[in-house]
């Protein structure tokens, strides 16, 4: 199970890399086509909507590497039958939000297919599309929080320990 999903963040990660990718390519492509007088309908749409998919795509990861940010003021000065509980309420909190989150993203993209909901840039892309990498992204972060939440029950660690610089910055 680790390994299916860490290959499943990884999966994820590397669809966020491409949508950043996407997103440079269509930037650049809208800037070349203004320069030589050629007009490419919806590119910034396409811009905005492989931001979008990039930003989604990598919460779970991002939260798996222990990247999001953790208030940890509170829980250093906590005792340790404090911070248990705030630790388990905050990770419950988290994947109850998550969870809600990804069923009303998941609903959304089955509203825009079935009313034919559309992009109101040029193109008019059907929403439903790019909709899906915003569901995705938080069913995987629901995921994550779900498998963070577990380990936290198992004793397991699933963030990484914090190293001076990151207790620093934070």
């Amino acid at each position: 199970m680790r390994t299916l999903l860490s290959n499943f963040y990884k999966l994820l990660v590397v669809l966020s890399a491409l949508s950043m990718v996407a997103a440079f390519v269509t930037v650049i492509l809208s800037i070349a086509s203004r320069e030589l007088g050629f007009n490419i309908r919806g590119l910034d749409a396409y811009a905005g909507f492989s931001i979008a998919a990039a930003l989604f795509l990598a919460l779970p990861e991002t939260l798996r590497r222990g990247d999001h940010i953790r208030v940890t003021l509170l829980l250093q000065k906590a005792s340790p039958a404090l911070r248990n509980a705030l630790e388990y309420f905050s990770l419950a909190s988290a994947f109850g939000l998550s969870v809600y989150l990804a069923f009303f993203s998941c609903k959304l993209v089955y509203v825009s297919n079935i009313t034919n909901d559309v992009s109101q840039s040029a193109d008019a892309t059907p929403l439903w599309i790019p909709q899906i990498t915003m569901a995705l992204g938080c069913i995987g972060l629901a995921v994550a929080f779900g498998d963070a939440l577990m380990a936290r029950m198992q004793n397991r660690e699933f963030f990484p320990a914090a190293t001076d610089e990151a207790a620093h910055v934070e």
